[in-house]
């Protein structure tokens, strides 16, 4: 059975279509249910309506990394270390130093 969050942020999203937050948590209702393919759309979708939204990076970078799309990955991550970095957002950094980490070279 599919995410019982995700409609709801479907019909969020259908009225205002730049609410990053909507965007967000639609990324990781389809993250939960496994469906990477539609978490990195929405998740994309968030930071091209947020540049700023560091978490939304990690998410993309994570769900980019599961679908082995690794050149795409390292170059979200990047970027989100950037953000997160000017930001502030200590944790969101540690976490994406650590999954760059983990890729292969």
């Amino acid at each position: 059975m599919p995410n019982p969050r995700i409609e709801p942020l479907k019909k969020v999203l259908a009225i205002d279509p730049n609410d990053d937050v909507a965007w967000f948590g639609l990324g990781k209702a389809y993250m939960d249910d496994g469906n990477f393919e539609e978490a990195a759309k929405a998740l994309a979708q968030c930071v091209t309506v947020k540049p700023t939204y560091s978490a939304a990076y990690l998410a993309l970078a994570q769900s980019l990394q599961t679908l082995n799309q690794l050149d795409e990955c390292r170059r979200v991550i990047a970027t989100g270390i950037e953000v997160s970095t000017k930001n502030g957002d200590v944790m969101v950094t540690r976490n994406l130093e650590s999954l760059k980490s983990t890729l292969p070279s």
